[in-house]
């Protein structure tokens, strides 16, 4: 008899986020509006937007469809995406006037309810743009923030992610009407108010922006009082004397399906952009069987919010411990070189941050089985240090735990020893110590085979077996 398989936590992680995807095609749109007021419930669908600044075309198309990838992964639908060339962007309206009536000719085309910025939008250039084109208008950043906010799962991560949101919020909070202007106290706010009541009061903005500040401060002491299991747990691993490995990279590389081939870990692997938030650790073997933990981080991206990389420090710091990073790259993308200095600036900006040292890199070239020979070919003659593997056919793995071995310097060593019976002390440091592969008991003493700290093995050399 046969029985069903549980699914994994991965699994059942993949089949909860694909259960909450908004469906197209539903509408509750009414026939006949005369009775009733018109209504309309409908996927979110969107007009790209950006302003090709520096580089080549080339760059600004595939700019704008990374925008679109990630609008999609968000939850959108993507009708039409249109670029503004510029010297830089117009502090206005961010595109320029002429273009901005333009973009509102496209909405009514298209019937979109939501324009999207490739940038980061000042408070004055959202109001200004939303007052052209009529209809909702976010930015690159505030995009981004809603993917983490959609993702995140654990305590921390939402925590995390609350506080970007806020921090971007903050700045950019504003309301219609009289609403967010209109005082309370005074008489105004009644006569039952009481001692204390009275006076100018403050704005209903102030008040969002007080009760705002108010959470956000509360949410930084949580995330600090997280963030001290979080050391404490690294600190176990880094006095363990058990290497440990980042993976690092652009969202959507393949470093949780790497992570999964390595460990057999099965995390939660999706073709998605920032499907991983949380930290996963598991523990690995390299070829000679020396240990070591294998930590998948979370995915960067071109113009990753700073918000972010300030909520998410704590979990960016296991790069900074690391002993060696293992820096993934999709080898089918368009342009991988730019998605290698898009992670290594962050990467600089976090280990600055702690003034550590910076652990040896592995450049990981990764979707081989996806890239074609061409583009290979150019790659290998880039980047000439790089290993190149597939983690879905496992392709190069092989080679990798090789030079993954090698980069991290072992930390033990092998020892075939013989101790007197008189030194049971020594017996018992090693077990304490060590890892015992085999015990024998001698006329001499008893003889251990075993793999301990080099500075233990060093101190039993006069009990070498030879």
């Amino acid at each position: 008899m046969t029985y069903p398989q549980t699914p994994s936590t991965g699994e059942l992680a993949l089949q909860d986020r694909a259960s909450l995807r908004r469906v197209a095609g539903l509408s509750t749109e009414l026939t006949d509006v005369s009775e009733v007021e018109y209504r309309q419930l409908r996927l979110e669908r969107v007009v790209l937007v950006g302003v090709w600044t520096d580089g080549t075309s080339a760059d600004a198309d595939a700019s704008l469809a990374e925008l679109a990838a990630l609008a999609e992964t968000a939850g959108s639908e993507v009708l039409e995406g249109l670029i503004q060339r510029r010297d830089k962007p117009d502090p206005s309206t961010y595109i320029g006037s002429g273009k901005a009536a333009e973009l509102r000719e496209v909405v009514l085309a298209t019937g979109a309810d939501t324009v999207i910025c490739d940038g980061e939008l000042s408070p004055a250039q959202l109001n200004s743009l939303e007052k052209v084109v009529k209809v909702k208008v976010i930015d690159r950043t505030a995009l981004i923030l809603d993917i983490f906010a959609q993702h995140a799962t654990s305590r921390e991560g939402k925590a995390q992610v609350s506080l970007a949101q806020m921090e971007y919020m903050l700045p950019r909070l504003r309301g219609w009407g009289e609403s967010m202007s209109r005082q309370a106290g005074g008489r105004a706010g009644g006569a039952g108010g009481g001692v204390g009541t009275r006076g100018p009061g403050e704005t209903k903005i102030e008040t969002d922006r007080r009760r705002i500040r108010e959470r956000m401060s509360k949410l930084r002491r949580e995330i600090r009082d997280m963030k001290k299991v979080r050391d404490t747990q690294r600190s176990r691993r880094l006095t363990s004397d058990v290497a440990s490995v980042a993976i690092v990279g652009y969202t959507n590389a393949g470093k949780s399906s790497l992570l999964n081939a390595l460990t057999g870990a099965g995390v939660l692997v999706e073709n998605a952009l920032f499907a991983t938030l949380e930290p996963t650790s598991r523990r690995g073997e390299f070829d000679d069987g020396r240990p070591f933990v294998l930590t998948d981080t979370v995915g960067f991206v071109r113009h990753l919010p700073t918000q972010l990389v300030e909520a998410f420090r704590s979990t960016l710091e296991e790069v900074v411990d690391a002993d060696l990073l293992v820096h993934v790259v999709d080898g089918s993308d368009a342009n991988p070189l730019a998605q290698i200095s898009a992670v290594r600036q962050v990467i600089g900006e976090v280990i600055a941050e702690h003034d550590g040292r910076r652990a040896p890199e592995l450049l990981v070239v990764n979707k081989i089985d996806a890239t074609g020979d061409l583009e290979l070919a150019q790659l290998r003659r880039a980047l000439p240090d790089a290993v190149f593997v597939s983690a879905h056919s496992g392709d190069g793995l092989d080679r990798l735990r090789q030079r993954m071995g090698e980069l991290v310097e072992p930390t033990d060593t092998m020892v075939d020893v013989t101790i007197p019976y008189e030194r049971g002390d020594l017996v018992a440091k090693l077990h304490a110590e060590g890892r015992i592969d085999a015990t024998e008991h001698g006329a001499d003493g008893t003889r251990i085979k075993a793999r301990v700290p080099i500075p233990l093995a060093a101190s039993l050399g006069e009990f070498a077996t030879f």
